[in-house]
């Protein structure tokens, strides 16, 4: 297939087979990102593991420094003074039986979901539901909790849960198109850094291997893993 224009002229300046240090590989990202919305600043970290062993998987929740520039709808499973944690501190959907028997209707009015662990015994039955979007509350990640007000908080400002997939890689929005190149390489470390700690005692040999970020309609930019970490 043909390679567009637009595709063409964004490949230019970039060495498709050179690593970039992370304060350069950012420049030429934002340089590129030219769409008519705030593209989302992406990153791939390509690890050495194997998530089909349980003790190479990797996931975790980083609250990044300078937000995610996403505006996230959060629903928290609560009941009672709980639940008026929840809204209070800016939850989209709150409930109990009523929010459970929504959700299994196939009305998931939100991207996060959070629950107190006394609510985990009715929320368990929607992992067909919630486990294929990647919203399942968990306790490893911080959305299984009796600190609802934090945790909403940390969702509604800027907090981005990982979970590595089959081929071992891990894929997250670490920003906009629009944050100052700083506030971005500050973001990609902290996210960087949430990984490397997250390193799985299975985990053999090299751990972090490839890296590269993109924005949403622009080309990757590979990135040497060392200066992520410095």
């Amino acid at each position: 297939m043909p390679m567009g224009k637009r595709t063409k002229v964004a490949r230019e300046g970039i060495d498709r087979d050179k690593s970039y240090t992370i304060v350069e590989a950012v420049k030429l990202v934002k340089e590129r990102a030219k769409a008519k919305f705030d593209e989302t600043i992406e990153i791939a970290m390509n690890l050495g593991v194997d998530p089909t062993h349980a003790d190479q998987m990797v996931r975790g929740v980083v609250v990044l420094p300078n937000g995610s520039g996403r505006s996230l709808r959060v629903g928290v499973f609560a009941r009672g003074a709980k639940a008026e944690e929840a809204k209070a501190a800016g939850a989209d959907v709150v409930g109990a039986e009523d929010l459970v028997e929504k959700v299994n209707g196939g009305a998931i009015d939100f991207d996060r979901c959070i629950a107190t662990p006394d609510m985990m015994p009715l929320v368990g039955r929607l992992g067909k539901v919630l486990g294929p979007r990647g919203i399942m509350p968990n306790p490893k990640v911080g959305t299984v909790t009796m600190d609802i007000a934090n945790a909403v908080k940390a969702s509604k400002g800027g907090s981005v849960e990982f979970r590595v997939e089959k081929a071992g890689i891990i894929q997250a929005g670490v920003g906009k198109a629009s944050f100052t190149e700083d506030k971005l390489v500050e973001n990609i470390k902290a996210f960087a850094d949430a990984v490397q700690k997250a390193k799985p005692p299975g985990a053999k040999g090299h751990y972090i291997n490839r890296v590269a970020i993109s924005s949403t309609m622009g080309p990757g930019v590979k990135v040497e893993p060392s200066t992520l970490f410095n």
